[in-house]
């Protein structure tokens, strides 16, 4: 199973300095956590797209672009590319170009946004919601797949035998869908044999397991390859030397968003009380000292069989020093005890088999 991390590189909405300060401070930092990320031997890092005075991260391409020339070995996603009020070709052409600068490490994230304010940005309607990403990921599909694409969709001009340049190295450019628990969703991207990536932000994680369910037999319906099956657990999370000291750091900064974001959506409010439950066995935050987490990382993987693993902890105005700190424990002390226990747990399976 892949381990990794994902954010929306979080800033300040009402800085006390520029806004243009703010943000570059936090890009800095960013690339400073993914560089880190890759040198402790994670596996993944994706970064989001928002178009709120929230995020610093509405070209997710570009920012991974610039870690790209400064990694190795990890692999570099949006999380998530808001593809219904994008352009596929100019996301293929933006990713594509990342595969050829990280040799390819590159991949696309496609989503349809847990947010809405760029649609008005791009001039899309929002009544067309499901439609768009519909249609753009078919032919996000095609671009992936073809050099030369003919297609023709409702909301979107035709493309008549046009070639798409640059080439990724990797042939296909890897592609996942993200969702947030519609059935639907599900089985839209088992039909079409994508891989797919859960997010997990509340509730008991137990509950969603037979979403993947749904997800292979959708699949398996459509006749598509089981080894074109990948899944993807996406939470959030953070780790610190001591469990006491996860929790303390990372409540106020994650409630703070939560209830931001509630306040827009008409959620209740979180307290510490939530939160705490929130990070027990059942719960869906993976928060504490490294053996905690692995031993909840490990447990989940027995309910899912996911093949990755990606955790947010840059959230809200989190300490930088925080974070890395956190990246560090996440590669040096969680990453092998899962290994491990994963390794073990598949040579015990096929010593029965």
């Amino acid at each position: 199973m892949e381990l990794g991390l994902y954010t929306f590189a979080d800033v300040n909405p009402v800085p006390s300095r520029s806004k243009g300060e703010e943000g570059a401070e936090r890009l800095k930092h960013l690339i400073e956590e993914i560089e880190l990320a890759d040198q402790v031997g994670l596996d993944v890092f994706g970064l989001g797209e928002h178009h709120r005075p929230d995020y610093a991260a509405s070209a997710p391409a570009v920012a991974l672009a610039a870690a790209a020339v400064k990694t190795k070995n990890i692999r570099l996603t949006s999380a998530v590319t808001v593809l219904s009020s994008d352009d596929p070709v100019r996301v293929f052409q933006q990713f594509a170009t990342l595969d050829l600068l990280s040799n390819g490490r590159a991949e696309i994230m496609a989503g349809r946004g847990s947010f809405i304010e760029s649609f008005p940005l791009f001039g899309y309607n929002l009544e067309d919601y499901d439609q768009l990403f519909a249609e753009k990921l078919d032919l996000l599909v095609a671009l992936c797949d073809n050099e030369t694409v003919s297609w023709s969709g409702e909301l979107r001009a035709p493309i008549n035998g046009r070639g798409v340049y640059p080439r990724p190295l990797q042939e296909p450019l890897p592609l996942w869908i993200a969702v947030g628990g519609t059935p639907q969703s599900l089985a839209r991207a088992g039909a079409m044999g994508l891989p797919v990536a859960l997010a997990i932000i509340g509730g008991e994680p137990r509950r969603f397991a037979p979403l993947f369910d749904l997800y292979r037999e959708a699949a398996r319906r459509a006749g598509q390859e089981a080894s074109k099956l990948k899944t993807s657990i996406n939470v959030h999370g953070f780790i610190a030397d001591t469990t006491e000291a996860a929790a303390d750091q990372f409540y106020g900064p994650q409630a703070e968003v939560m209830n931001r974001i509630g306040r827009e959506r008409g959620w209740g409010p979180t307290n510490r009380a939530h939160f705490d439950m929130s990070r027990g066995p059942n719960g869906a935050l993976f928060v504490g000292e490294p053996e905690l987490v692995a031993e909840k990382i490990i447990a989940h993987h027995r309910l899912f069989k996911n093949d990755r693993f990606l955790l947010q902890m840059a959230i809200g105005l989190m300490p930088h020093d925080q974070i890395m700190r956190g990246i560090e424990l996440y590669g040096t002390k969680v990453a092998p005890i899962v290994r491990k226990a994963l390794t073990e747990s598949d040579e015990e399976a096929k010593a029965t088999a």
